[in-house]
């Protein structure tokens, strides 16, 4: 690829690598980050190279996506500027032929017009002539020896083990530009096909290998940045994870727009960039794709949110860390639709399904809650009581097939939307959030499964037509999720669950079937909270800001719609209102 060609396409900026180049907002700020003390992250390839100078012997592994040429010649040119004798082994000069790859990965791909595949379970060794690999030899020749590139460490030398991570949303950037490919490829092939690719093989297998590798590792580098990098040794890194996993944190959330997105975001978020179209989706907790942010003198670092769970997954997840391992259960997302369109008409997998279908181990059990929304907002959710699946299905079919327009209310409910209203989307149960909506999702992790039977005839922002997954959807459509049900079952009803000091606690029900739950606490100063060893995921919902202070001292502020999460081990906190408002707080934790 030339210099030319974009490297990424977006028009969203990187984050910056200094705190300088961050101008904090007094409300939502899309760059959090948390202090490791004075002097533990590093900048650029001239200091990394001098910590090489000291290894003599360097494996050099890391994610998929980052640009391992250009890293491999910054190494080399500071190297060289040292005056010393550097052999750089290619570890993709190991990979099996792309042919026998695409043969092996093939059976977790689904049908080629699919937007799923299936979980794999190949490891990253499976990708490599690994007897070959394994015999490649350090050479006494040369003043230092490195070997780099995804799989690196297979090589199993001897020697200093540095980890080069990249963040998933600049991945998918890198992606959309067409400048990274799958792992054993050797061309980027069309978006949906790397991304499940991505999905269902790389992260996978390179997510285990991560795992495997942490005790390891001695410096996490990011890449993110085209030419530049920050790293910290591995230490400070584990010092600075184990005290979030111990008081509160907040991840690094990212933005997508979509065909249906809105302006909500683009309105009360001023650090996004205002040249995207909309904004459809934040990912403000989806812990498969964020990243956890560090700072030191000014620097800013991200690592992957799963070395969080890999390393400290008690602390974070207390009493369901047995059944979660390093999963992290609860997603917080906003839909925005203001001033945008609905979205499609859908439903999500029941658990025997996803298992099954995809490898997935929990499903995408859901809640709306309405955290913004305009008078003539609405949500679309159950069945009507006359609902026929099969001439329902049948008028569909003839949508997808012919370009006809659906009267879906003659078939779907449709809820008025009130703010702090929470809608309950159990799998399988029909739904979509309509237009004027600011979504708050609650849900289960898993975020990409989504059955869509009716899209309102539009295309996606490429202009073509969006996937209608009308067989997935009625293999779990439940059809009892109708009249005067869905008005019992899936509209919460909240209660007063204790008040007391000025404090109000309601309960929002979930259904039987959600394995979370959630309150909102209503407070003029301040309430004070245990975490009983359960993980705390939280949201200021109304009210403009407020200050944590955790057992262990560590204080935090938060503004309006900003996600946080109180971990297992933090054992207590303090939520302290700083306006003279009202403050609202979501609390979703684990039932």
């Amino acid at each position: 690829m030339s210099i030319e060609e974009p490297m990424r396409k977006t028009e969203q900026e990187i984050m910056p690598a200094y705190t300088k180049e961050i101008n904090k907002p007094d409300s939502y700020d899309i760059y959090p980050y948390h202090s490791l003390g004075d002097h533990k992250i590093y900048h650029g390839f001239f200091e990394l190279c001098q910590f090489i100078t000291e290894q003599k012997t360097v494996v050099i592994d890391g994610y998929i996506g980052v640009y391992w040429n250009r890293v491999v010649n910054a190494l080399s040119q500071e190297l060289a500027l040292l005056g010393l004798q550097v052999n750089i082994i290619d570890a993709s000069l190991f990979l099996k032929n792309e042919e026998v790859i695409d043969e092996m990965v093939d059976p977790f791909m689904g049908q080629k017009d699919s937007v799923w595949g299936k979980r794999t379970n190949l490891e990253l060794s499976d990708f490599y002539e690994l007897d070959v690999l394994k015999n490649v030899q350090i050479d006494p020749q040369y003043d230092i020896n490195i070997i780099i590139g995804c799989g690196a460490s297979l090589a199993q030398w001897d020697g200093t083990l540095i980890y080069i991570d990249l963040p998933k949303n600049e991945l998918q950037h890198r992606m959309s530009a067409g400048s990274i490919c799958n792992l054993g490829k050797s061309q980027p092939q069309e978006q949906m096909e790397m991304y499940k690719r991505f999905y269902f093989v790389d992260w996978v297998v390179l997510n285990r290998h991560k795992e495997n590798l942490i005790p390891r590792i001695e410096v996490f580098v990011d890449s993110q940045w085209e030419d530049e990098i920050n790293w910290a040794h591995a230490a400070d890194i584990h010092d600075g994870l184990q005290k979030i996993s111990t008081s509160v944190f907040r991840v690094r959330p990212w933005f997508a727009p979509g065909a249906w997105g809105g302006q909500w975001m683009k309105h009360h978020i001023p650090q996004l960039d205002q040249n995207e179209i909309n904004y459809a989706w934040s990912f403000e907790l989806i812990v498969p794709e964020n990243g956890i942010v560090f700072e030191s003198n000014g620097l800013l670092l991200e690592v992957s949110f799963d070395i969080l769970m890999f390393t400290n997954n008690r602390n974070v997840l207390g009493r369901h860390a047995e059944q979660f391992g390093n999963e992290f259960p609860i997603r917080f997302d906003f839909l925005d639709t203001f001033d945008g369109g609905n979205l499609s008409i859908q439903c999500h997998p029941s658990l025997e399904y996803i298992r099954k279908e995809f490898g997935e181990q929990i499903t995408q059990d859901e809640t709306y809650y309405i955290l913004d929304c305009k008078d003539d907002a609405s949500v679309y959710l159950g069945f009507q009581e006359n609902i026929d699946s099969n001439h329902f299905r049948k008028v569909l079919e003839n949508s997808n097939l012919d370009g006809q327009e659906i009267a879906i209310e003659e078939f779907v409910q449709v809820h008025k939307a009130k703010k702090h209203d929470l809608f309950l989307i159990p799998n399988g149960t029909i739904h979509s959030a309509g237009a004027q909506n600011l979504v708050l999702e609650i849900s289960a992790t898993p975020y990409i499964f989504t059955f869509k039977m009716y899209d309102w005839l539009r295309l996606d922002l490429n202009g073509k037509p969006r996937p209608i997954n009308i067989d997935h959807a009625f293999k779990n459509l439940d059809f009892t999720r109708k009249g005067q049900k869905v008005q019992e079952e899936l509209i919460s009803k909240p209660y007063i669950l204790s008040e007391s000091d000025g404090v109000v606690c309601y309960h929002l029900p979930t259904h039987a079937e959600h394995f979370y739950d959630v309150y909102r606490l209503e407070f003029d100063v301040q309430v004070d909270l245990s975490t009983d060893d359960i993980c705390h995921v939280l949201m200021l919902v109304e009210g403009s800001s407020i200050t944590v202070i955790t057992k262990h001292g560590t204080v935090m502020q938060f503004s309006f719609a900003e996600t946080f999460v109180i971990p297992a081990a933090a054992e207590s906190y303090r939520i302290i209102n700083n306006g003279s408002q009202r403050a609202k707080v979501i609390k979703a934790f684990l039932k």
